[in-house]
């Protein structure tokens, strides 16, 4: 017991509030650098993400729109979040405003993300159950606006919600230099189910119809002969669309799993004193860098992108015309 307190170390030696340094071990420093190298995965694979749909004018589609959000927001989780949180570790303290800004922002994130995804799962619902009206339902416009609406919603919603606590940040923080931000019951309450409950029953019931849908168009394409060239077209465009709905659902039921520790708490009736470096929180921003892991693993156009913004083809003339679907 004595060794180990002479191996404590306060941040700040004259303040009786500093937080306990976390000692320098083998262990210690291997799971940072480990941390740090999935924060610069996870920027360098939604970085290649954002360039690919941005880029190449083939994948700028109603769909894409939609991933190119979740992508902004899993590449601001690797670029601000993560190595904030891997600071967060040590004696650094970004201050009472800065430490708000950066809980702010973390909500902001995760809000917009589940938007993403809610948007996503209407995609796919009208692409399969409606597909004659999915050109004229969703169309371009209608999805950029619906994005600009999504993220302007999160960030309203979420100052809304939490500026009564970020003002009294300093009253549950346990030492001077720890960013810490408590969040009530209530709250929670109310964003468990604004931000979780509503948006993952919502995507779950478009789900179950898409692939109820889906099995039934199936049973009926194998029940008759394709005779015509025409149908043979309406099975593939119907196969491409599935392939679609399965991947994506991959990634909202990686999503889902990933954000279900994060409201654990409120779900077991108790309040909640959230800091960046929580395991819940790092959980999430894994998340992060899975998505595009998904889509390097089951779309190919992504790794054909992949292949001409290393090989820095994209710098030629007329590259963004460049067929990769």
């Amino acid at each position: 017991m004595l060794d180990r307190l002479d191996q404590v170390e306060l941040c700040t030696h004259s303040l009786n509030t500093s937080c306990i340094s976390t000692l320098v071990s083998p262990k210690a420093t291997f799971i940072k650098t480990l941390l740090y190298c999935i924060a610069v995965l996870t920027v360098t694979l939604n970085l290649l993400v954002v360039i690919s749909i941005s880029h190449f004018r083939q994948l700028h589609t109603t769909t894409n729109i939609f991933l190119l959000s979740l992508a902004v927001s899993d590449l601001l989780v690797g670029v601000a979040l993560m190595p904030t949180a891997i600071a967060l570790q040590s004696c650094w303290f970004p201050g009472k405003i800065t430490c708000a800004l950066l809980f702010l922002l973390a909500l902001i994130l995760v809000s917009s993300s589940v938007g993403s995804m809610v948007l996503i799962s209407v995609d796919r619902y009208v692409a399969i159950c409606a597909p004659l009206h999915y050109s004229s339902m969703i169309t371009t416009k209608r999805a950029k606006i619906c994005v600009s609406l999504c993220w302007i919603c999160s960030v309203i919603y979420n100052v809304i919600m939490v500026k009564d606590h970020l003002s009294q940040i300093d009253m549950f923080n346990p030492c001077s230099q720890e960013c810490t931000v408590f969040i009530s019951y209530i709250s929670g309450l109310v964003d468990f189910i604004v931000t979780f409950f509503g948006p993952v029953t919502v995507i779950i019931v478009l789900y179950m119809r898409v692939f109820v849908v889906a099995v039934s168009q199936a049973r009926v394409m194998r029940s008759q002969i394709v005779a015509v060239k025409s149908r043979t077209l309406t099975v593939v465009v119907k196969k491409s669309e599935m392939r679609a709905a399965r991947t994506l659902g991959i990634v909202l039921l990686v999503f889902i799993v990933c954000l279900c520790p994060y409201y654990g708490p409120f779900l077991a009736a108790e309040d909640m004193t959230a800091d960046g470096s929580s395991a819940q929180m790092w959980l999430f921003s894994c998340n992060s860098t899975l998505n595009p892991l998904v889509y390097a693993f089951f779309y190919p156009w992504f790794r054909r992108a992949i292949k001409l913004i290393v090989s820095l083809q994209i710098l030629q003339p007329g590259s963004c015309k460049t067929k990769i679907m």
